[in-house]
């Protein structure tokens, strides 16, 4: 590798001496060819750095190294970063509790306790009058830990018996504990190697979970646990022999059935069971290429969501009780090519559709009648989505609102009477968002599509091309990045920065298509659109030139690599987390956990004609000689869906041949996966360094 870069340690100090200029690491490369099946070669000189077990002493010294030079480099930043943390924080409640929601009879919801950086789980029979009972604290439960969380909890039909699925890793392979809630004591049945995945029978004894794959981590098979028998005798349900496919069960609305559904990115599968005398599985609909779909069964009848017979943007059919083909299915919500349905929740009496129109959520009370409305929004740019509705008997619809203004809120309406109220805000120790301003603008791509794009600003801004930008977007997965709150935001907000979420394309926004035009072979699409929304927010004056900061992380750190290779000039520093950089030489390797289930996404790259356009803007390919944007790079060693060594091979490439100035940072969180560390406030202090660096690269003031 070159030699330290020149790194100005005056342009990551704000009124701070300049002290010496740490050395970056330095690492060795080694010979290695990764090979295509047809022939293809590329040389990777940083493929060493992959260990699958978290071994090596040669690759954990380089992390560690790593991290060293970025604390010495962020240690002028290290009173900015306490300040951020400290504000951020300073807006939590931190005794607060979720809304409780009852089913069968008893009121469940989640609480804080001041100082604590774990939820507790409560209940509480009859009404929130009655005491409390705790069915778990993890605080305790994470007590010596690095890392915990709780992902699933059942509570059994007769209310007696909890289980749930905890990880203490970060690498998302669970293990499935169980309680008895009458006298408090756990059960000796532990069930390791799963994902947070587990439905009880009527019978209360019995549960099925979903085994994984130790390798892939893929979610193979289906397996049924009778309590106080060894798990090592767990009956076989279902085996997924078609690894593209994720699996996953539940219970129907009514509680009539089990399920088993299983998905890739292109198709839909689901199984059904008798909830009180679970047998044979029988499958509502077989599998069929480009053909998706979702059910619930409630009032006798199944309801589906699907985009089969042209409903790009998804439709709801009905069919009957013992329904096995598509024969057997009816259109009921006819297909909008305007609107795309997004999910559903079955009540007495009406039905709520969750729906996406005009890159904005919102959502459809169906009667029984025929007759439809919509629940009203009350902002030009906002998020909508069910809230938690567990029991169907009502004519309460809890919903949940926000926007980049409006802390999240969560209102329950009445549909017959039209009576709103108000049930929780997120509380906002400090804010006013009467100082704040949401917009929506367009920008105008490239090849001429309309890109949608949120804004929020503190009141007083001038448009005068002089403030700093941060603008994030994720682009993949038909993930839709809706504007909601954010409560650290406003500590840039208050220190004069625009905030811009840019809706482009390879998310769900603006529907199917949306989600179609940005992935496989129009991937560059989802870049040129981010690319576009920066210059033209900067042509508009809501930026300098010289002060944009770009974000993203997972497969938005996939678009942060491709923008800082194809654009670097129009971004000063770039945040990157969890980046999934290095796409050919992970998608040619089905061993990696989530590879297979991949390839309807970003393309095969066994086949020539998607090997070459993945290369043609994978990150790590197409490092070359030129300057760079300052760069924060973060990773979780644990992670399993975007192994460390993307991140750590990409870096090392970028120090070999950036031919700027600015500084490369890349942190490596030892005893955390993709997430991030657990906890409440230990995310805050990642979230507060990351700022620091970024407020530092744009002279923003402290």
């Amino acid at each position: 590798m070159k030699p330290a870069l020149c790194l100005l340690v005056a342009s990551l100090m704000m009124n701070t001496a300049v002290a010496a200029t740490p050395t970056p690491p330095d690492v060795a490369k080694r010979a290695h060819t990764v090979k295509a099946p047809f022939g293809a070669e590329r040389q990777d000189e940083y493929y060493w750095l992959r260990d699958d077990k978290r071994e090596n002493p040669e690759m954990l010294a380089y992390l560690k190294a790593e991290n060293a030079y970025t604390d010495a480099l962020m240690a002028p930043l290290k009173p900015l970063q306490e300040t951020l943390y400290g504000e951020i924080v300073g807006r939590i409640k931190q005794d607060d509790a979720s809304v409780p929601y009852r089913e069968r009879d008893y009121w469940y919801y989640t609480r804080y306790e001041t100082g604590k950086d774990y939820p507790i789980h409560a209940r509480r029979k009859g009404d929130m009058q009655a005491p409390e009972q705790v069915l778990l604290d993890l605080n305790v439960m994470a007590e010596g830990k690095g890392y915990f969380g709780v992902d699933d909890m059942e509570v059994s039909q007769d209310n007696r018996l909890l289980a749930w699925a905890e990880d203490d890793v970060g690498r998302r392979q669970y293990t499935i504990r169980f309680k008895d809630l009458e006298t408090g004591k756990l059960l000796p049945d532990v069930i390791t190697g799963v994902s947070a995945n587990v439905v009880w029978a009527d019978d209360n004894r019995t549960v099925f979970y979903v085994e994984n794959d130790p390798e892939t981590l893929l979610t193979v098979r289906v397996k049924k646990h009778v309590l106080g028998t060894p798990v090592s005798a767990d009956t076989l349900v279902y085996e997924e022999e078609d690894d593209s496919f994720y699996m996953g069960i539940g219970r129907t609305r009514d509680d009539r059935f089990i399920t088993i559904g299983v998905d890739s990115t292109v198709a839909s599968e689901l199984r059904y069971t008798s909830a009180a005398n679970p047998g044979d599985f029988t499958v509502l609909a077989p599998r069929e290429r480009d053909v998706e779909y979702d059910a619930d069964h409630f009032d006798g009848r199944w309801v589906i969501r699907t985009n089969a017979d042209g409903a790009k943007n998804f439709k709801l059919v009905t069919a009957p009780d013992d329904a096995t083909s598509r024969k057997q299915w009816k259109d009921w919500v006819a297909h909008d090519p305007q609107v795309l349905v997004e999910g559903f929740e079955l009540f007495n009496g009406y039905t709520a559709i969750a729906e996406r129109a005009d890159a904005l959520e919102r959502i459809r009370l169906l009667f029984a009648d025929g007759h439809s409305e919509f629940v009203k929004a009350d902002e030009p740019a906002y998020s909508m989505g069910l809230s938690v509705n567990a029991e169907p008997d009502t004519e309460w619809l809890r919903y949940s609102y926000t926007s980049l203004t409006t802390p999240a809120t969560t209102y329950e309406l009445n549909v017959k009477t039209g009576e709103r109220r108000q049930l929780k805000q997120q509380p906002v120790i400090g804010y006013d968002p009467s100082l704040y301003q949401t917009e929506r603008v367009w920008v105008t791509a490239r090849d001429g599509a309309k890109v949608p794009v949120s804004l929020v600003y503190k009141k007083g801004f001038k448009k005068d091309g002089s403030a700093a930008l941060y603008q994030y977007a994720y682009g993949s997965y038909g993930m839709s990045m809706d504007p909601g709150f954010n409560q650290s935001v406003v500590s840039l907000l208050d220190r004069g920065m625009v905030y811009a979420i840019a809706h482009i394309r390879g998310g769900e926004e603006m529907g199917r298509n949306w989600y179609e035009d940005g992935k496989l072979l129009h991937k560059q699409n989802t870049f040129n659109d981010f690319v576009d929304v920066t210059r033209a927010l900067v042509a508009q004056g809501y930026a300098a030139k010289d002060r944009v900061a770009a974000s993203g992380g997972s497969a938005g750190g996939l678009l942060m690599g491709a923008v800082a290779n194809q654009a670097p000039q129009d971004y000063r520093v770039m945040v990157a987390q969890v980046p999934f950089v290095d796409v050919v030489t992970t998608m040619l390797d089905a061993s990696i956990p989530l590879t297979t289930n991949e390839y309807d996404e970003w393309g095969n790259p066994e086949q020539k004609q998607y090997y070459d356009y993945m290369l043609s803007y994978s990150p790590y390919d197409n490092v070359r000689a030129q300057a760079y944007p300052s760069l924060f790079v973060g990773t979780g060693l644990w992670d399993s869906q975007v192994q460390y060594w993307e991140p750590a091979k990409w870096v090392a490439r970028l120090r070999d041949v950036n031919t700027g100035n600015l500084p490369i940072v890349f942190r490596t969180n030892m005893e955390a996966g993709h997430g991030g560390k657990s906890g409440r406030f230990q995310r805050y202090k990642e979230q507060a360094e990351s700022f620091a660096f970024v407020l530092s690269q744009l002279g923003v003031a402290n």
